[in-house]
């Protein structure tokens, strides 16, 4: 398998200097085409920078697998040789990875397929945009997915909280939902010295903000975990005026849809009170947000004869994450499972967390990933 560990790390590298944000990546999807092409291989162009391709094989069932393609926008500081040499973007969630596995994958399923040895279908999907604006729920739409009667779609993302050589998985909820949410209050203003005569927009946040703390004690189960955040708010124009305009935003995070129903009736009920309190106007904004990531139980046997087939250890994680994952697009057409590849060794230094300017990793341990795609296909029978 050395010549795979060599295309791996050239790939991951060649990426790795050349990220680009959501629905921006046109050098990386020219990089992925024109590696697919070199394999001989045809591609389809469902989005500018999305990429499927379809390999057949020897049964009529066809499996899936993707990978996420941005990159984020944070200022590297690594000391790789291979640094991003794009200024404020830098692959720090691991997404260069996840395509270099997914293109070597697609050369040995070309392989495999040249000697009539590949046993299943294959559908390879390059998808841009996880880390916003849903790429994948833009993909699901623009992509004829049951056409192609997909057994199920499988990924795996870099995990630098779990040792190389193991793949951390659950049964059920792995990710959380993420939605974001905005509220604009608009008020009165007024002299300090006629404050009477004002609609205070900063004391319509603060009795918001005191409110929304109290949704998780009061008004959902405690046995459930969520996760309501304010990140950014502002309010008022000067020392002496009474404020006419204030804001918040923030995220929600979750596992059960009937809690975040109930978080978003609640912040409706809390800008209602308000409002009549404080005579002002609330708006809330709610931008749509991505499910939460839930493996099916039915899968759960493959995954880990898949893993085990590989060589590698499998980890069942006990409790979910909190972070956010457009793979769940994927699960309203087709079964899906997410788990994720073991990257940390602390001997090596490799213990940088998602989304920090000092992520990195091996990219030997990217052939686990490789190997554990592979077993997937070996291990589902005709």
């Amino acid at each position: 398998m050395s010549h795979y560990t060599e295309v791996l790390t050239a790939h991951r590298r060649a990426l790795h200097q050349i990220p680009e944000l959501s629905f921006q990546e046109f050098k990386t999807t020219e990089y992925i085409r024109s590696e697919l092409t070199k394999l001989g291989l045809s591609y389809l162009s469902p989005l500018e920078t999305a990429t499927v391709v379809y390999l057949e094989g020897n049964s009529s069932k066809t499996i899936g697998f993707r990978a996420d393609i941005d990159a984020l926008p944070v200022d590297e500081e690594t000391d790789v040789p291979f640094l991003s040499g794009h200024s404020g973007a830098m692959h720090a969630c691991g997404h260069d990875g996840h395509t270099s596995m997914l293109l070597t994958f697609a050369e040995w399923c070309k392989n495999q397929q040249d000697q009539q040895q590949l046993k299943h279908n294959v559908l390879l999907i390059f998808q841009p945009s996880e880390e916003s604006n849903a790429g994948a729920n833009a993909l699901i739409k623009a992509f004829p997915f049951e056409d192609y009667d997909l057994e199920a779609i499988f990924a795996l993302h870099l995990g630098p909280d779990t040792k190389e050589g193991a793949i951390l998985t659950k049964e059920g909820p792995l990710m959380a939902s993420a939605t974001e949410y905005r509220i604009a209050i608009k008020g009165r203003s007024a002299h300090v010295a006629e404050k009477e005569t004002g609609a205070n927009a900063l004391g319509a946040l603060s009795h918001t903000v005191n409110q929304i703390a109290q949704i998780q004690q009061y008004a959902l189960s405690g046995l459930n975990q969520n996760v309501l955040h304010i990140g950014k708010m502002s309010a008022g124009e000067a020392i002496n005026t009474v404020a006419s305009n204030g804001y918040l935003e923030g995220t929600i995070r979750t596992y059960d849809p009937a809690d975040l129903k109930t978080i978003l009736q609640k912040i409706e009920t809390i800008l209602t009170s308000s409002d009549q309190i404080y005579g002002t106007t609330s708006t809330l904004t709610v931008a749509e947000g991505y499910p939460p990531v839930i493996n099916p139980e039915s899968l759960l046997p493959l995954v880990e004869n898949s893993a085990t087939a590989a060589g590698l250890d499998i980890i069942w994680k006990t409790k979910p994450y909190l972070y956010g994952e457009d793979f769940s697009f994927y699960a309203q057409v087709v079964p899906t499972h997410f788990a994720f590849l073991g990257i940390r060794n602390e001997e090596k230094g490799y213990t940088s967390g998602l989304h920090t300017s000092t992520f990195n990793f091996d990219e030997s341990i990217l052939l686990n990933g490789v190997r554990y795609y592979q077993e997937i296909l070996n291990q589902i029978g005709e």
